[in-house]
């Protein structure tokens, strides 16, 4: 049965079609996917001593054929003579002036206002100057991405490539961003209506936390105007693609999906598939499989039609046809990944919007009205990020989505699944985007593994711990649902691990699974490190890459660029004015980093005396 006769007929049919299974559970797979887990494996590792870099030969492509023996590439991060190679004095000097100001409460805390009022006291050329020479010169990489390119060649000539990130915000008011966003998350069938539709609270706009930059010290934040102003959002990527093609061979660029329209479709888009998720998991529990993991939950076919039937969702010889339509069920059981694939872009978007209704067995409409300019603003949105992933195949750079809130994951990640399903199939060019520090992290990596092994597409990850745990957790609260945090930094780190783990396999099994490793966890490289030894996979083979933030943790990033390994930083530019809600968190995150620890500021230290006792009072790069 089409997919185009399913839009039709939803149209058409009562709230109870089945037919809509055919569109919305296929939106909720890996991101919803069940939290329990299989015991975990014991993640400790011995340090790493010494540096060795041997040229090596590729391991082969397919585990039918003798792997080559490749010696052991251990790494020395205690080596400050490497790690600090392609940094002057002065930049030495001015690290350790900035991470030494960023342990200092209250310049921290005031750091917006002093810069205020900083800049009126200087002026505008002495405090560009100023800043130039501090805070934007140790994490900003230029105005723009001509003044970029001698910082990116200089680190490229040492073995670290570029992950291009403009870096503009709006500079705006809390109560300026929440009235944005609340205008801009909800629909108008809720401004109407505010109480007429069944939504959780979870997927709702609340005021209390319409400023998404509460909390969050790591991550751009984006508030939606109008489609005028993401249309320009999505030419400032275009540009930024275009930068990270022309700067090197294997560049990186980064976007966000709030950038790229209105907010109210990923909200509406996320409940959608949570609803669609639970309905398997309902489902599951009728078969008795609630308890197993989710890529073992397989539902028998005619207990399935059973089901359905018995709840109304439509006609047993109907069921029967939407199932061997498709050419499911062959094995006489459905499983997630299956259920999945009943979908197919082809139709409204307002039409994915439909959610099943346990008690009635029906499917109804998530909202009750969904006006013309609603849909168009849907349509723009998958258009634009359609656009982005063009143009970057086109100019040979790697797509990383970046992650965002839970209330808008599911939506982003099944869109970049969709990105890579199309884009993928020959290289992997869309990486998406796991925070480990989510319960369901490990659930999210397995069932989009086992779907590109299934559809044969190159797997892209980003696997960061995750940058709003605090507006999480308190949202969370503040409202009634569940936290979607682990409890402690411990079970974060394990679930990180974990994940990497089962991407590092995938990746020793068939070499189409590629993974960044995001990290300034000393820890976790060391961890990667020795699994990659573990398995023989070579740095050359570019399956595993490595990614900091620029100014931050050189110590990590170098050492590992000169010994062979792909290694990134993130880079952003933009000019000084406007990149200052960005160096406003960078100071806030290199308070609680270096309050935590010394390492960097001492490793600093042992250079800059290491030189001044060798005499070299004046040092600068050779590359």
């Amino acid at each position: 049965m089409s997919y185009t006769k399913y839009a039709a007929a939803l149209v058409r049919a009562n709230a109870g079609s089945f037919n809509k299974i055919r569109i919305s559970p296929g939106r909720s797979r890996s991101t919803l996917a069940s939290t329990k887990t299989q015991e975990e494996k014991d993640e400790q590792m011995d340090g790493c001593t010494v540096v060795e870099a041997v040229p090596v030969e590729l391991i082969s492509q397919t585990k039918n054929v003798a792997k080559t023996p490749l010696p052991k590439i251990h790494i020395d991060f205690d080596n400050t003579q490497e790690a600090y190679r392609s940094k002057g004095n002065i930049e030495l000097l001015r690290s350790l002036l900035v991470f030494k100001l960023c342990t200092i409460d209250f310049l921290v805390e005031k750091n917006k206002e002093l810069m205020d009022l900083s800049k009126k006291l200087l002026g505008q050329w002495m405090f560009e100057k100023m800043m130039k020479m501090t805070f934007y010169g140790q994490f900003v990489a230029g105005e723009d991405h001509n003044a970029i390119k001698p910082l990116i060649q200089k680190n490229q000539a040492f073995g670290v490539g570029a992950v291009l990130d403009y870096s503009v915000e709006e500079d705006l008011t809390q109560e300026e961003a929440e009235k944005k966003e609340m205008d801009s998350c909800v629909s108008e069938a809720e401004k109407e209506s505010p109480d007429a539709d069944h939504r959780e609270k979870k997927y709702k706009a609340h005021r209390q936390f319409g400023d998404r930059r509460g909390g969050v010290i790591s991550a751009r934040t984006y508030f939606y105007a109008d489609e005028s102003k993401c249309d320009n959002q999505m030419e400032t990527f275009i540009n930024c693609i275009k930068a990270s093609g022309g700067a090197s061979a294997d560049g990186f660029s980064a976007i966000k999906m709030t950038a790229l329209g209105r907010p109210q479709f990923l909200l509406q888009f996320s409940e959608v598939l949570v609803k669609w998720r639970q309905f398997f998991n309902f489902l599951a529990a009728q078969q008795g499989k609630s308890d197993m993991m989710v890529l073992e939950q397989k539902l028998e076919l005619e207990e399935l039609k059973e089901s359905l039937t018995t709840l109304g969702v439509g006609a047993k010889d109907d069921i029967e046809n939407w199932f061997t339509g498709e050419k499911l069920g062959l094995s006489g059981a459905i499983d997630l990944l299956d259920w999945n694939s009943l979908i197919n872009d082809t139709t409204k978007i307002s039409n994915l919007l439909m959610v099943p209704n346990l008690e009635t067995g029906h499917l109804e409409p998530l909202l009750n009205k969904f006006t013309a300019e609603e849909e168009r603003q849907m349509k723009r949105m998958l258009q634009r990020v359609d656009v982005l992933a063009k143009h970057a195949l086109e100019n040979g750079v790697r797509l990383m989505v970046d992650a965002e809130q839970t209330y808008f994951q599911p939506a982003i990640s099944r869109l970049t699944l969709e990105m890579q399903r199309k884009f993928n199939r020959e290289k992997p060019i869309i990486f998406n985007t796991y925070q480990c520090y989510l319960k369901d992290a490990y659930d999210n990596v397995t069932m989009d593994v086992e779907l590109s092994r299934r559809e044969g597409w190159y797997f892209g990850a980003k696997l960061v711990r995750g940058a709003y745990m605090y507006q999480e957790r308190d949202r969370a609260k503040e409202i009634g649902y569940e936290d979607p945090i682990n409890p402690d930094y411990e079970a974060t780190n394990r679930m990180y691990h974990r994940c990497l783990e089962y991407v590092m396999e995938e990746i020793d099994h068939s070499r189409k699974a590629n993974v960044m490793v995001a990290t300034h966890n000393e820890d976790t490289v060391k961890f990667t490190l020795a699994k990659m030894n573990e398995m023989g996979l070579s740095p050359t083979e570019n399956k595993v890459y490595f990614g900091q933030l620029l100014g931050m943790c050189d110590q990590i990033s170098f050492p590992l660029g000169q010994a062979g390994f792909p290694v990134y930083k993130y880079v952003p530019y933009g000019p000084v004015n406007e990149v200052i809600p960005y160096l406003s968190r960078r100071a806030q995150e290199n308070r609680g980093f270096m309050k935590g620890s010394q390492r960097e500021r001492s490793l600093l230290w042992k250079e800059l005396k290491r030189r001044l006792l060798s005499g070299q009072i004046v040092y600068k790069p050779v590359y």
